[in-house]
């Protein structure tokens, strides 16, 4: 069984990867969508996988380094594409999340990435 829950940031960025010619290359900002998945079995007293309360608990500092923040001042999201924004939650939430399958990326209503590990 999986569950997940959906969080939003506002945050600003730049991809300096990119040609100065490209609109990605200079600070914007966007209203993330970010999902966070685990999976497991269903434990037969509780009747869920884990408690949702555990995952904004996870969450929460994350949340406290990325809401309202510039990505590119935070270290490891120099290049904070929402590839590289996914694979640094996963590191920073697997430990507390040992059934982390699934992190999703959504930065704008039509584009993002789904990242599941190493």
């Amino acid at each position: 069984m999986e569950i997940f829950n959906l969080y939003h940031i506002e945050a600003a960025r730049r991809l300096p990867g990119l040609p100065q010619s490209h609109p990605c290359s200079r600070v914007h900002g966007h209203s993330f969508g970010i999902e966070i998945h685990v999976s497991g079995p269903v434990d037969p007293d509780t009747g869920w996988v884990v408690d949702f309360a555990e995952l904004d608990a996870a969450f929460a500092p994350l949340r406290e380094q990325l809401d309202h923040r510039y990505l590119n001042d935070i270290p490891g999201l120099e290049n904070p594409t929402s590839e590289r924004l996914a694979q640094w939650l996963w590191q920073r939430l697997k430990a507390a999340l040992p059934g982390l399958c699934r992190i999703v990326v959504q930065e704008t209503r039509q584009s993002g990435c789904v990242y599941s590990g190493d």
